[in-house]
């Protein structure tokens, strides 16, 4: 299957679409201004120790030192392993033992600054590929503890092989093998490990050269990760809209992924780069709840903390035969749709999808298998369980970033992220409550209502009786003010 892959760039925002078949299947973002510092090598300087708190501020060129604890130099976490190995108690060095003032040090960002207080680093170095994490420092060849216990052995020799025969003569350190590395062939593998063995000789190259307190190596950016994550055999264009970027991944491709260079093309249309495939348009739908399918049915995607459910229905399709083929024809398109918007969407975690009921056991399979196929073009890994006791559909898929609409939209300020609002009729029931009760603790001369239009429109039309049969009960008139600043829920009772 052929894939495109479309980069809108600007200097606030980089936008990547990956497109299949002429439909936009992912969109990642990432945004200047929202780019942290974790992973983020440096070449430190100790500006003080403090032995009282057995820990260093180092100097990395940031508006504020940077905080290093023992714990987290090289040296501790070296005996704490060889300390764990043997079963004994793990002694550690003091900090004034180990670094001294005006001392360079290499390190690394595990967190960021917050507020006052400086980023978090730690001289233990790793380094973070797309199957694989590169540990210069160590000779420790792992697996992923999230991968399934007895696959871990066999993964772990077949990555020290790979490890023997593709690191440069000389090169040392150790690999852990990722959770999305579980299903990758050899080739791919044995890429990874090009890939990071290289970036290491590039930052001691750059740590012999540069002065103290400069950046020795960043993680990758989002236009660098797609050479490096997306680029799979089915990518036939890698298409970018500015000739600056493209000269800059031109020259990363070059030394690092060289077997996507020549995929790379610069975009010099006049249209907008994402109206080739619609992708502007297509996000705005991916960010509604409604999914509607080419024959008439729709999806119906609810995002939760704990899930997510997908519900289908037929909606205005009526083409077949009969009442079952139409569910049939609808559940199969609602497969494919499905498992497109969990990629558009990157929804993960469990996901519930609830397909139109199906009394043939043909079709209810011929579903399973077209949701499993379209699922298994996802990059990200995904396991389906089969219908539950209920009719519903199980499934899993990896998170690996935040979801789409996390990531573009925030809570609504009107409905606090409900999703509704009381009726303006409900409002009204809510006001004259609130009326009589301060009528029993006040005595003022006027009641006030102040409330969005709507509200006052309901209290002025049909509710009109309610309030003038309380103003009567309480003996206090009450009077209106629409404030077309104020939602729905919003008043206020002024007492004048």
């Amino acid at each position: 299957m052929q894939q495109d892959i479309l980069i809108n760039w600007s200097p606030q925002e980089t936008r990547v679409a990956v497109v299949e078949t002429g439909a936009v299947q992912e969109l990642h973002v990432e945004r200047t201004l929202e780019r942290g510092l974790v992973g983020n090598v440096y070449l430190g300087k100790v500006a003080r120790v403090l032995p009282g708190m057995q820990s260093a501020f180092i100097d990395i060129g940031l508006e504020r030192a940077a905080f290093l604890h023992v714990a987290d130099l090289m040296s501790s976490v070296a005996a704490r392993h060889t300390d764990a190995d043997k079963g004994e108690p793990v002694p550690v060095m003091p900090i004034e033992k180990q670094v001294f003032e005006g001392q360079s040090i290499l390190v690394q960002v595990i967190k960021d600054p917050i507020g006052t207080k400086g980023a978090r680093l730690s001289s233990q170095i790793s380094i973070a590929g797309r199957l694989l994490v590169f540990l210069p420092q160590d000779q420790h060849i792992g697996v992923s503890q999230k991968i399934p216990f007895e696959q871990r052995e066999a993964l772990r020799q077949r990555l020290q092989a790979l490890v023997e025969a593709g690191a440069p003569h000389g090169q040392t350190g150790g690999f852990i093998l990722r959770t999305n590395g579980e299903e990758a062939n050899d080739a791919e593998l044995g890429e990874d490990i090009a890939y990071l063995c290289k970036t290491w000789a590039r930052i001691k190259d750059a740590a012999t050269r540069l002065p103290p307190k400069s950046l020795l190596h960043q993680d990758l950016s989002l236009l660098q990760r797609v050479l490096r994550d997306l680029v799979s055999e089915t990518t036939q264009t890698i298409r970018i809209d500015s000739a600056e970027q493209f000269q800059k991944l031109k020259t990363f491709g070059t030394e690092f992924t060289p077997s996507a260079v020549d995929k790379l093309q610069l975009y010099k249309g006049e249209r907008p780069i994402f109206d080739l495939f619609n992708i502007d348009e297509e996000v705005g739908k991916a960010l509604g709840r409604r999914v509607d399918l080419k024959s008439g049915g729709y999806l119906i995607v609810d995002q939760t903390e704990a899930l997510t459910t997908v519900d289908v229905n037929t909606g205005g399709f009526v083409g077949a035969r009969n009442f079952d083929e139409t569910i049939f024809k609808t559940n199969l398109e609602a497969a494919g749709a499905i498992a497109r918007h969990l990629r558009l969407r990157n929804l993960g975690g469990i996901v519930i999808a609830d397909f139109i009921d199906m009394t043939r056991e043909d079709h209810r399979e011929a579903v399973l298998v077209e949701f499993r196929k379209q699922l298994a073009r996802d990059r990200v890994k995904t396991m389906v369980s089969g219908y539950s006791a209920l009719g519903l559909v199980e499934m899993t898929r990896k998170r690996t970033r935040e979801s789409l609409a996390h990531m573009l939209c925030e809570p609504c300020p009107v409905c606090d992220g409900q999703g509704s609002v009381k009726t303006a009729r409900t409002v009204t029931y809510d006001i004259l409550r609130e009326i009589l009760r301060e009528a029993r603790q006040f005595n003022p001369r006027e009641f006030r209502v102040i409330a969005s239009p709507d509200v006052i429109d309901a209290l002025l039309d049909e509710e009109s009786q309610h309030l003038a049969g309380l103003s009567n009960f309480i003996g206090k008139p009450i009077s209106l003010q629409a404030e077309g600043a104020m939602t729905q829920e919003q008043y206020d009772i002024v007492l004048l």
